[in-house]
C-alpha cells in the first residue's frame, strides 16, 4: 500500500504543470457551480477566445479561456489528464511540454475562429457568434496527445494515430462547427512538433545507454 501511494506521488510530482492546471480547474470548477447560469455565462462569454476578445484582448482571453472547463464535471479532466497529459510531461519536460500545448491553443484557436468570422462574413453563420462562449483545454490536450503517438513505438503508433483522427474526424463531419475545426487542426499542429520529439527520444536513448 505505501509502495503504491509512493508510485502514485512520484507520477504527480514528476509532472507538477498539469496537476497545478488540473488543481485550478478544480477550483474554478467549484466556482461555476456556486454562481447562477446567467452569471456564469455572462462570465465566460467576456473571458472567451471568441472573434470579438481575440481582437480587443487576445492574450488575455488566451490565457484565461484555459482555466476554465467546457462543462459541469472536474473529474473526465482528471482522468485525461492523467493518461495524457501527464506522461507527455514526463516525457518532454516542462518547456516543451508547454511549447507544444500552447502553440495547438493557439493556432487551433485563430484557426477555427478564423473560419468562423469568414463563415459570419458571408452569411452562413448568424452575426451573434461573434461573441460565443469558447472557453477550455481541450485544443492543448489534443496537440499534447497527438505528439504523445511519437512516444509510441510503431507498428501501435499508427493505430493510436488512426483512432486520434478518426475520433475528431467524425466530429468534423458530423457537425462542421468551429470547434470541431479547432480540435481536428490541433492534432496536426501537435504532430509538427516530430523534430522536438525526435530529439527528445534520442536524447533519452543517449541517457539509456550511459
Amino acid at each position: 500500500m505505501v509502495n503504491a501511494v509512493d508510485r502514485v506521488w512520484r507520477f504527480v510530482r514528476g509532472a507538477p504543470l498539469t496537476y497545478l492546471w488540473l488543481t485550478a480547474l478544480l477550483v474554478t470548477t467549484i466556482i461555476q457551480h456556486s454562481v447562477s447560469r446567467r452569471d456564469l455565462h455572462q462570465f465566460l462569454m467576456h473571458h472567451s477566445t471568441n472573434i470579438h476578445d481575440l481582437a480587443t484582448d487576445p492574450i488575455g482571453v488566451l490565457f484565461e479561456s484555459l482555466l476554465w472547463i467546457d462543462g459541469p464535471y472536474w473529474t473526465p479532466y482528471l482522468v485525461l489528464f492523467t493518461l495524457f497529459l501527464a506522461p507527455a510531461e514526463h516525457w518532454l519536460g516542462q518547456r516543451r511540454w508547454l511549447t507544444v500545448g500552447l502553440t495547438a491553443h493557439i493556432g487551433a484557436t485563430y484557426l477555427s475562429e478564423g473560419w468562423l468570422y469568414l463563415a459570419i462574413e458571408y452569411h452562413h453563420a448568424p452575426q451573434r457568434l461573434v461573441h460565443t462562449t469558447d472557453v477550455g483545454v481541450s485544443y492543448f490536450l489534443v496537440g499534447v496527445t497527438a505528439v504523445l503517438a511519437y512516444r509510441i513505438a510503431t507498428p501501435w503508433r499508427w493505430g493510436y494515430l488512426a483512432v486520434l483522427i478518426t475520433f475528431y474526424a467524425v466530429q468534423l463531419i458530423g457537425a462542421l462547427k468551429f470547434t470541431a475545426i479547432g480540435h481536428f487542426s490541433a492534432i496536426f499542429i501537435g504532430l509538427m512538433f516530430y523534430p522536438m520529439a525526435r530529439r527528445r527520444q534520442a536524447s533519452a536513448a543517449s541517457r539509456s545507454r550511459s
